[in-house]
């Protein structure tokens, strides 16, 4: 079969060419450069699996994603294509995701981005670097899954109280671990410090907001690890800005490219594209109030990256040895799996049109849609 893989590094690519020998196989640099003859396709997540993507691609059967979550796949349309879906579930994060979470904690915690500056030749002063305790704490977590039960476990480690909230508690998982449930509301006014590690849904979009912020506890620290859109990030700035927050660890932003380019670049390209659009029909507004409020955003979070009291990692939670390699060989055993007419770890709903039926069409239209 034809297997395209997306955002690969080279030992990643050595690695699924090696596993997966007795296939045609396809490294791309994103999923723009994919062939259109492509049966599966293995993305991460800044590659956008939509219906555009999937009418280009006729003969696809099967996307795995290289992630826990899936924001970046239209379920809905690859279902209606016949296209199976599945991912690399949680586990293989269970250990590393926490540990960066803690990370995040102690250093704003031990103030450790001014003290780096300080080591680097500012002034000294024992007062501006004065660090707090987390003995004595409490810790709360959006999302008590996998993740967010073994962050409680290891909050348990350093004295910490700990407080969970989630639509589906587990009763049996807080008496083992021992914390307890309490609502979001009520954890927004105990806890000194939580962690959001909930999936990007419609109900948790924007979760943190200004209203959210304002029933804060004043003085908490925020961590997100989970995905970017669940916090709002001008809101976020407003709270910084005002003491509610005392400081926030980002592994994700709502909008990523300020990580690996400077704002002014991309607002730049974005200007070049809209000159180049210039002579295509105008725009419906709601596009229009769509490109705005990326604009927004793209500031806001450029912001965030320059905030004093705010430590951004780009996206790397995730990214140690152990856990990246459990990533591949998952990866590796869905398409295997898959092919032996046996899928695991499936996302999203059924397929719609048999798998037959879409190849079949494939080769009526020619490969293209």
């Amino acid at each position: 079969m034809k297997i395209s893989f997306a955002e690969t590094e080279s030992a990643q690519a050595e690695f699924f060419g090696r596993e997966l020998s007795g296939h045609d196989i396809e490294v791309c640099e994103d999923a723009g450069d994919i062939s259109p003859d492509t049966e599966i396709v293995s993305v991460f997540i800044h590659s956008k699996i939509d219906a555009e993507f999937l009418a280009a691609h006729p003969s696809l059967r099967l996307v795995v994603t290289r992630s826990t979550t899936y924001d970046h796949v239209d379920l809905n349309a690859c279902s209606r294509c016949g296209v199976t879906v599945c991912n690399v579930g949680s586990s293989y994060g269970d250990h590393t995701v926490p540990e960066h979470i803690f990370a995040l904690i102690l250093a704003l915690c031990r103030k450790l981005r001014p003290a780096m500056e300080v080591a680097a030749g500012r002034n000294f002063s024992y007062e501006a670097l004065r660090g707090i305790e987390l003995n004595g704490k409490t810790l709360g977590v959006v999302g008590t899954g996998r993740i967010g039960r073994q962050v409680l476990r290891l909050a348990k480690a350093f004295g910490m109280e700990t407080i969970g909230t989630d639509s589906r508690p587990d009763r049996e998982a807080a008496a083992c671990i021992g914390f307890r449930y309490v609502t979001f509301a009520r954890m927004l006014q105990l806890a000194d410090v939580v962690s959001i590690n909930v999936p990007l849904t419609r109900s948790t979009y924007h979760l943190f907001n200004r209203e959210t912020f304002a029933k804060c506890r004043r003085g908490m620290i925020l961590i997100n690890t989970a995905r970017g859109p669940t916090i709002d990030s001008a809101a976020l700035i407003e709270a910084l800005d005002a003491g509610i927050i005392a400081g926030a660890g980002l592994d994700v932003l709502e909008d990523e490219r300020v990580m690996r380019k400077k704002a002014a670049h991309i607002l730049t390209d974005q200007i070049l594209a809209h000159l180049r659009e210039s002579f295509a029909p105008v725009e419906p507004i709601g596009n229009k109030s769509m490109r705005i409020s990326e604009l927004g955003r793209i500031v806001h979070n450029s912001t965030l990256l320059n905030h004093p009291n705010v430590i951004v990692t780009p996206h790397i939670a995730f990214n140690s040895y152990e856990a990246v390699e459990r990533i591949n060989r998952t990866t590796v055993d869905n398409i295997n799996s898959f092919i032996r007419g046996d899928p695991r770890n499936l996302i999203g709903p059924a397929p719609r049109v048999t798998l037959d039926k879409r190849s079949a069409g494939a080769k009526k239209t020619g490969g293209k849609s």
